[in-house]
């Protein structure tokens, strides 16, 4: 079912990015768009995961350089069932965490040194639990490419600033104005296909994989509080890549609106408690 999901969304941003090129160039850019989405559907695929991680400025760590970190993961992994994956710690004072990669194979899970700081080893895991509930899932995947082609398709709408006035544009200056308009669609695109039961469901299993769901609640409650609080400039940047996140990253500009695929925290820390009520009676 999930690669159906991708399939489907690649399709319509596909699309998406022809509509945009004939808008801008006629057949002639609409040719060209198409080059441009298949080249980034193959890259989406195979190296958007890379990207994100570089974006946030992520250092892969091991057993050596980040003992409890890498302990907590592998530990966890085994529960889990999964590969281990790769650990990274991105240098934000933001508490905050994701995962990403094709397939649990092939998968990485990043922490924020903010989360590191603020959060006791019990709560880390239950993070982490969480994120190698999307590694499960399979979740990371979609996350990942979804991220990479909604940030295309902001940059193609800045192209038709540019490139507007072309003599091959069938619609002028109404088209320039229509690709302006389809940029924020792709953002609701990525809230579409990146549905706020993932997040749930992710908290369900991730509670099921560290058998503490109130680490896992208690840890939202502190992350909700100092992503608040602190802002996080690379996904302001980005915030295409918002949904990826444990905790919504983006609260400085109006834009982020927009993006806003994470379930309320209040109702995901109920459902853990509640959960925590029948399956941790020692908690």
């Amino acid at each position: 079912m999930n690669y159906a999901r991708t399939a489907m969304l690649l399709a319509a941003m596909t699309g998406l990015f022809l509509a945009c090129g004939f808008m801008i160039a006629g057949e002639g850019g609409m040719l060209i768009a198409l080059a441009i989405a298949v080249a980034m559907n193959f890259f989406a695929y195979w190296k958007s995961d890379t990207m994100v991680l570089r974006m946030y400025g992520a250092r892969q760590v091991d057993a050596q350089s980040a003992p409890a970190l890498h302990g907590i993961v592998a530990q966890l992994a085994r529960q889990a069932d999964i590969p281990m994956p790769k650990v990274f710690i991105i240098e934000n004072p933001q508490p905050n965490a994701f995962a990403t990669g094709r397939n649990p194979e092939n998968a990485a899970v990043a922490a924020t040194t903010g989360l590191m700081q603020l959060l006791s080893q019990e709560e880390i895991a239950g993070v982490m639990a969480h994120e190698l509930a999307h590694v499960k899932n399979r979740d990371t995947l979609i996350m990942t490419i979804t991220a990479t082609i909604a940030g295309a398709l902001s940059m193609l709408a800045n192209f038709a600033m540019f490139f507007g006035n072309n003599r091959n544009n069938p619609l002028g200056i109404v088209g320039v104005l229509l690709v302006a308009i389809l940029a924020p669609l792709g953002a609701m695109i990525v809230q579409m296909a990146i549905s706020r039961g993932r997040e749930y469901e992710a908290d369900r299993i991730g509670a099921e994989i560290c058998g503490r769901p109130l680490w896992l609640a208690n840890a939202l409650e502190k992350l909700q509080h100092g992503a608040s609080a602190i802002d996080n400039e690379a996904a302001e940047r980005n915030p295409a890549t918002a949904h990826m996140f444990i905790i919504n990253p983006l609260h400085a500009h109006a834009s982020d609106s927009l993006f806003s695929t994470h379930p309320n925290t209040v109702n995901r820390v109920r459902r853990l408690r509640e959960m925590a009520g029948v399956t941790s009676p020692w908690d």
